[in-house]
């Protein structure tokens, strides 16, 4: 497809993806089958393709409207239409690109803009989100059902492991599974303590970015990238194996640190090796001798068919479908039947506080698919996921890997 960058766009680096991504897309429509806001409304605005088509007008030169930035604020960036485009086309860049542009082009309304700047204020943040998170804790039992969803019930915390192994990977705190599901982690390092494995916190540590990245905030973004970077580069120069990912939203961006300081000449190189090493603790174990786990585990109480929601960012930004599903079942759990596994569960980030119509649209979906199988248990991998579905429904929503340590 012919496309000619605008002037204003063609002479800054960081459009530089844009054309080759643009002329990628053969307009199929593939796409739209797996587009969970396609599926919903209808519309070809709310299909990959229908956006890609925006977004070539406007880095063309063409006007950009409200009705642009609303399409594109409508998308969950979940990556769906990149698991299913025959073409290879790197829609996720793309539209995180055609955001800032839209963003610039037509401002927001004043609300809009004091609601992202509050939740890029805190989000990110473990000191500023864990003390708001306590006290709407301690308020929720007189909340509101539309605040009280958002809201985790506090748990026991588990035991963290004394002892010291020769093999020693890497974990980074985050920002909201921090504070709403500590267990998460703790549970991480009991696994891996059981295959002689130290999981090392660096307690140093800030979010990963993607909050701001997806809010607009590139140059923030990349800040915590680079403070990122820097913590860890020195642990993996003194041997540590890798960078174990218990979030798939904060491990798809920590895969994508390689790429986002491609041209800092001075973070490029300890950016790739340190997107290289992220791997989801998924990844880990399936390349472990898993004996000592699956001999606990036949001792342990029966706990009912437990039905497994993989991530968008887990299926499609870090390309492992059904790597959870496959490792239970080799554990040997009874995991249940589930349809449109590849459907987004609504959470996509800030998109369920952004965009709340279309995220329980999509969340009543998926727990309908989920649950079908009458499970006792729902699994996930990523912080937001849990909370997004754990905030409603019959079914708890648990971390996989705390179904693991309860064992």
């Amino acid at each position: 497809m012919k496309t000619i960058i605008a002037k204003e766009f063609a002479d800054q680096p960081q459009f530089s993806p844009v054309k080759g991504i643009l002329q990628a897309c053969v307009h199929c429509g593939f796409c739209t089958a797996t587009c969970p806001t396609y599926l919903i409304l209808g519309d070809e605005r709310d299909s990959p393709r229908g956006r890609i088509y925006m977004m070539k007008a406007m880095f063309e030169g063409e006007a950009v409207t409200q009705e642009t930035r609303h399409h594109l604020d409508r998308c969950l960036t979940c990556r769906s239409c990149e698991t299913t485009c025959p073409s290879g086309v790197e829609y996720g860049h793309l539209v995180d690109l055609g955001r800032v542009v839209a963003e610039q082009k037509a401002p927001r309304p004043m609300g809009q803009q004091l609601a992202r700047w509050g939740l890029r204020q805190v989000l990110p943040y473990r000191s500023r989100f864990g003390p708001m998170l306590k006290l709407g804790q301690l308020f929720r039992p007189v909340l509101p059902q539309v605040l009280k969803q958002h809201i985790p019930l506090s748990s026991p915390k588990l035991t963290i492991p004394k002892s010291k192994h020769k093999r020693i990977m890497l974990s980074l705190p985050g920002c909201a599974q921090a504070s709403a599901a500590p267990n998460t982690d703790i549970a991480a390092a009991q696994v891996l303590d059981q295959l002689d494995i130290t999981l090392k916190v660096l307690h140093k540590s800030g979010c990963c970015g993607a909050v701001n990245h997806h809010l607009n905030a590139h140059d923030k973004a990349l800040d915590q990238a680079r403070h990122n970077i820097d913590l860890v580069w020195p642990e993996l120069q003194a041997g540590a194996e890798a960078l174990v990912v218990t979030a798939s939203g904060c491990g798809a961006a920590l895969q994508e640190y390689g790429y986002m300081l491609r041209d800092d000449t001075a973070y490029a190189d300890k950016a790739k090796q340190v997107s290289k090493a992220a791997k989801d603790i998924v990844e880990i174990l399936g390349q472990e001798n898993l004996e000592p786990i699956i001999a606990k585990l036949k001792k342990a109480p029966d706990v009912g068919k437990v039905a497994v929601h993989c991530p968008c960012t887990q299926q499609h930004a870090m390309q492992l479908p059904h790597k959870v599903k496959a490792l239970l079942d080799d554990l040997g759990l009874d995991t249940a039947a589930t349809q449109n596994d590849h459907l987004c569960c609504g959470s996509a980030g800030t998109y369920s506080l952004l965009q709340p119509k279309l995220s329980h649209q999509l969340r009543s979906q998926k727990l309908k698919d989920l649950t079908l199988d009458r499970p006792k248990l729902i699994v996930t991998a990523n912080i937001g996921c849990q909370l997004h579905l754990g905030g409603v429904g019959d079914v708890p929503v648990k971390h996989w890997l705390e179904l693991l340590a309860d064992q």
